[in-house]
């Protein structure tokens, strides 16, 4: 009796659920032509969204260190420039590759800033290492996208070679000035010693002449003849030795001639921009086949389901109100 008892409650609860289920099954079932239509509504606006929402596309491009041979003629003009020690390859393309990296993210922000903002990345392909680097844009169609990303890459490489030529005609003329001021230094030096030893002749002339000492008196070959002792070589040999001083060569020392060298090869440097690049394609810049947004199938799916969810809602809510409307005039009649 007291099993009964205790139980019978939650048959009548477990007969209730059901009913209510049913009841409420049926009353879907009943407003179904509503709900399909506010499906039918949703599936119209997800075809207005479709079309009139704009297309994004992105195209991806992966980029690596320049090869060697595309920064060779540079490695060469650094080489020459420095003279005293070669320059690391690596050294240079990961400078190129990290001054790419700066240019194209500087780009990248400047392109999200402006009024209309432009998708614009760079980051690293393989998480965790700096190289290769992944590059996208975010276009209204595919070919779009592929074309501006080849763009923006073109224009930050040019921007790179412009700037770094800038830079190396700078220390070109740089250094051109600092070998010609050390030519003329020397030459200068040069010239001043010619001088001396001419007017060091010329005062031993004079001294010959008034000593009346026409022949040589000593032989230089043989004699270590000072400037003290020079016009005992006769006046008719210290003028042919001041005609042979006048015409006579500047004396240059041998380093004069490395300065020379060095820089006749720094004015035959000539590096354009097009002659080098920051950076080398692992993969160009790809057309992509399928679009980012607005996506068809999944618009669709998610209009389907708003459209179902609303319907019923309404449709259960209209029940609701009917039902406690019948009950209210049915309490107010008795």
């Amino acid at each position: 009796m007291t099993y009964e008892r205790n139980n019978h409650p939650s048959r009548i609860d477990d007969e209730e659920e059901q009913i209510d289920l049913i009841e409420l099954s049926l009353q879907l079932w009943r407003g179904k032509w509503i709900i399909a239509l506010f499906v039918l509504s949703s599936l119209v606006i997800a075809g207005a969204y479709l079309t009139l929402a704009k297309e994004k596309w992105t195209s991806v491009s992966i980029v690596s260190l320049p090869d060697d041979g595309q920064i060779a003629r540079y490695a060469n003009a650094m080489d020459v420039l420095s003279n005293d020690r070669k320059y690391d390859m690596t050294d240079i393309q990961q400078r190129l590759i990290t001054r790419f990296n700066s240019a194209f993210s500087a780009l990248a922000e400047t392109l999200n800033n402006q009024d209309v903002p432009e998708k614009l990345t760079i980051d690293p392909a393989v998480p965790g290492q700096p190289l290769p680097l992944k590059l996208t844009y975010q276009g209204p169609s595919a070919k779009d996208a592929q074309r501006k990303l080849a763009q923006f890459i073109e224009q930050v490489d040019q921007q790179i070679a412009k700037e770094l030529i800038v830079d190396l005609n700078a220390t070109i003329k740089s250094r051109s000035t600092g070998l010609q001021e050390a030519l003329k230094a020397q030459e200068k030096v040069a010239q001043e010693k010619k001088d001396l030893r001419i007017k060091q002749i010329a005062q031993a002339l004079s001294v010959a002449k008034e000593a009346q000492v026409q022949s040589p008196q000593v032989n230089q070959v043989q004699q270590n003849v000072s400037q003290d002792t020079l016009f005992l070589l006769g006046s008719s040999a210290l003028e042919s030795m001041i005609k042979n001083e006048s015409s006579r060569p500047l004396i240059l020392p041998d380093d004069y001639y490395e300065i020379r060298e060095n820089l006749l090869n720094i004015q035959s440097i000539n590096v354009g921009a097009e002659s080098f690049h920051g950076y080398r394609y692992v993969m160009k810049p790809s057309l992509p086949i399928r679009r980012d947004s607005p996506k068809i199938a999944l618009t669709l799916v998610l209009a389907v389901l708003l459209g179902l969810i609303v319907g019923s809602g309404f449709v259960l809510v209209r029940n609701t109100v009917k039902i406690y409307q019948s009950r209210e005039r049915i309490a107010a009649e008795q």
